[in-house]
């Protein structure tokens, strides 16, 4: 049995974040659809889902049109087995729904949920394929000092995520 492996760049805009994950049944796509809208009124997203039986399709659904065109172009590229890839519009951030996307009863595993840039490994058989795992932005480059600690814990204020 011959085993292939590829890399798959996800394509988005640089601002837009991203959660992708892997799923076990067709109903995804709609408990996802109905957590996500519950847990943050207003979020504009677009989810895709690979199928990994029966018809085998990309199985979508959305809050925004661009987001949904985003995920499905990506879902294409990956052509993995019950993976699924949710786009979030500009504003809203995983950070704020990856608790509810992990409690999807369908959602097995989230291999990333980033803005940055991302190298998919994809594995593929004469069966199908399937994600082994991700590489998420760049390598370390060093140690935070003082001065790495004081930006950052001024950062977290500044955007809100920690107080004083």
């Amino acid at each position: 049995m011959d085993i292939k492996l590829s890399l798959v760049t996800i394509e988005k805009p640089e601002a837009i974040n991203f959660i992708l994950g892997q799923s076990h049944f067709i109903k995804t796509v709609e408990d996802m659809h109905e957590a996500l809208v519950t847990a943050v009124p207003g979020i504009k997203f677009g989810l895709a889902f690979c199928e990994a039986s029966g018809a085998c399709l990309i199985r979508h659904t959305g809050t925004d049109e661009a987001m949904k065109t985003l995920a499905i172009q990506n879902a294409q590229k990956l052509a993995a087995g019950h993976s699924f890839i949710l786009f979030l519009g500009e504003g809203f951030y995983p950070v704020n729904v990856l608790k509810t996307v992990q409690a999807v009863p369908e959602v097995v595993r989230i291999f990333c949920a980033t803005a940055n840039p991302t190298q998919v490994i994809v594995a593929e058989t004469e069966q199908g394929r399937g994600i082994l795992g991700v590489i998420d932005g760049f390598a370390s480059k060093g140690v935070e000092d003082e001065e790495g600690i004081a930006w950052r814990k001024n950062f977290l204020r500044m955007i809100g995520y920690k107080l004083g």
